[in-house]
């Protein structure tokens, strides 16, 4: 009887434990195992009827034990591995204790998802969101839900998360042991990860008929649970608010889904089946692409019959019918522009494409890039934008006849970018920087000589901040300083998100790898972050209606190969 007593007693001490080592604890079902990677505080008692009502056992401590059991050390990090049937579901960290910490429990300690199958991760989000904090207002628990609502797309569809979310908010399984208080709050908790969820998507998802569908039948749910439950009305009403806000919104002209399809046909891209823009007597003529075994004849001996040939990377930037005369009033239009009015145009171009982007489309991007892909067409549009940017302060430069328009012509791209750099787009900044660094722009020896010492030295401060040196220290250390709004470098933020893809894997022994997903999250926060306080901040600016038609069809030679050409037609090589 004696040694019954006694491992009860050592029974209850290690469950009591439980408690303090999970300040939120996760969902722990019949069969669960706990397994501690750490020794902790075992001081609280009142977590043993809930391990018992739920049928759990505290199982082991990994390592030796020792006669003296020894503090552990500030730097230890404890993790946790939840269990069902042998197998690992879910493995939490929580931060380093400082001594001061060590008697309780911390609520600033809580634990942190390492990894997980995608099921019981959203499990653990459920049971460690608040229902209320102490002024009854809703909140999240800091950045970890945020950090799943973003990077699901990559370990499950949002149909699989939709059905996930439903059968939570109405399983059955919970009823013989939750009271009725229980159950509400599992319901409010699932209102509320939705409204966060309707927050953090916006615009961007809400149009998938899977969440169309998912809101509509979750509402139909809890409209049915409101007479036992009256609690659930204010959530309710606030997802009847977003709901209607959002298909009121899709029915007029302002809303953002409508707003970018006028922005789509303003850019010159090929890719997009905008055609360019082409004079009458073009279409009066018209034009034919030859193939090499191709022979012309003239029906025509008259005068004024013309017969203009051009290469084919050339036709959809030069008119046929151009001679050296119109290239030097292209020019000539070009020098007349104001340098700020010019920027703000390419400003107001580019923030109307940045200001659409959302969050997961550099995720769908990263993850998706060898299918198409519906979520990313405005992050493709001005990534194109970028490199449409660089080609045309190279085609301006390399279509000026004369050496001293080219001189001016570099001297107001010059201008320009730091206008640009002043109005912190930054997109915008390193593609004309980057045209003007270009091999067939750059070897042109006899105009830069020509370029006055004062845009010389402004020049290399602006080619400073492009540095790639130390993963581009400079342009990140300046960029983190400057307030929002403001438009990154998308390629960069491109390329960092790739690298943490590649560098990691995605699942750990069949477990979603939640701290690379955490990484993620990390860098592609930096959209949201950059697109705050737009109004505020006046980042919309007035522009010329001449100077936009000019900025909003760019005309470019997208072909390198004949920029240099066109690089060495105007300096020879020596």
């Amino acid at each position: 009887m004696g040694e019954k007593r006694q491992a009860a007693k050592q029974s209850v001490m290690w469950d009591c434990g439980l408690r303090s080592m999970f300040s939120a604890p996760p969902a722990l079902h019949p069969g669960n195992m706990c397994i501690l990677q750490c020794k902790e505080d075992l001081s609280r008692l009142e977590m043993v009827q809930r391990l018992a009502k739920d049928g759990c056992r505290f199982l082991q401590i990994h390592g030796k034990v020792s006669e003296k059991i020894k503090e552990p050390h500030c730097d230890e990090a404890v993790r946790v591995s939840v269990s069902e049937r042998g197998r690992d579901v879910l493995v939490l960290q929580a931060p380093a204790l400082r001594g001061s910490e060590r008697g309780g429990a911390s609520d600033e300690a809580r634990y942190v998802v390492v990894s997980g199958t995608p099921e019981k991760i959203l499990e653990h989000l459920l049971n460690n969101l608040r229902v209320e904090d102490e002024q009854g207002n809703t909140r999240c628990e800091d950045a970890l839900l945020d950090d799943f609502l973003l990077t699901y797309p990559i370990f499950m569809s949002t149909s699989d998360l939709c059905q996930a979310l439903i059968g939570h908010f109405c399983n059955k399984r919970y009823r013989r042991k939750e009271d009725k208080k229980e159950v509400l709050q599992r319901k409010q908790k699932v209102l509320r990860m939705v409204l966060q969820w309707m927050t953090i998507c916006r615009s961007f998802l809400r149009e998938d008929q899977h969440v169309k569908a998912f809101v509509k039948t979750l509402y139909r749910y809890a409209l049915e649970d409101l007479y036992e439950h009256p609690a659930l009305e204010r959530d309710l009403r606030e997802l009847q608010e977003m709901y209607q806000l959002h298909r009121r919104n899709t029915s007029n002209d302002y809303s953002p889904h409508r707003k970018g399809k006028p922005i789509f046909h303003q850019l010159s891209f090929k890719d997009n089946g905008v055609q360019p823009r082409v004079t009458r007597s073009e279409t009066k003529e018209g034009r034919l692409l030859l193939q090499p075994q191709d022979r012309v004849f003239s029906e025509s001996l008259r005068a004024v019959g013309r017969l203009h040939v051009c290469r084919k990377d050339l036709c959809e930037v030069l008119n046929p019918f151009t001679d050296n005369s119109e290239l030097q009033q292209r020019t000539t239009h070009m020098l007349s522009l104001n340098a700020w009015d010019v920027a703000v145009a390419l400003t107001n171009l580019d923030w109307a494409l940045f200001d659409s982007i959302h969050e997961q489309q550099l995720i769908y991007f990263t993850f998706s890039r060898l299918t198409t892909n519906v979520h990313t067409v405005m992050l493709e549009l001005l990534l194109k934008r970028c490199n449409e940017v660089q080609l045309w302060v190279m085609t301006e430069v390399l279509l000026c006849p004369t050496l001293c328009k080219r001189v001016q012509l570099i001297k107001k791209f010059i201008k320009i970018a730091a206008h640009c750099k002043a109005q912190k787009n930054f997109n915008c900044f390193f593609a004309i920087i980057m045209g003007l660094n270009s091999a067939a722009v750059s070897r042109l020896t006899q105009t830069w000589e020509k370029i006055p010492g004062k845009f010389k030295k402004l020049f290399s401060e602006l080619e400073t901040m492009t540095d790639p040196s130390l993963n581009h220290k400079t342009y990140r250390e300046s960029f983190k300083k400057m307030k929002a709004p403001k438009i990154p470098f998308l390629p960069l933020l491109l390329k960092d998100i790739t690298f943490i893809h590649e560098g990691n894997k995605t699942f750990h022994d069949n477990l979603v790898n939640f701290e690379k997903l955490h990484m993620i999250a990390e860098a592609v926060r930096i959209i949201r972050q950059c697109q705050n306080d737009m109004l505020g901040n006046g980042m919309t600016q007035k522009s010329s209606s001449e100077v936009r038609a000019y900025v909003d069809f760019l005309h470019i030679i997208d072909n390198q190969q004949t920029l240099f050409e066109l690089s060495v037609k105007l300096e020879p090589r020596a």
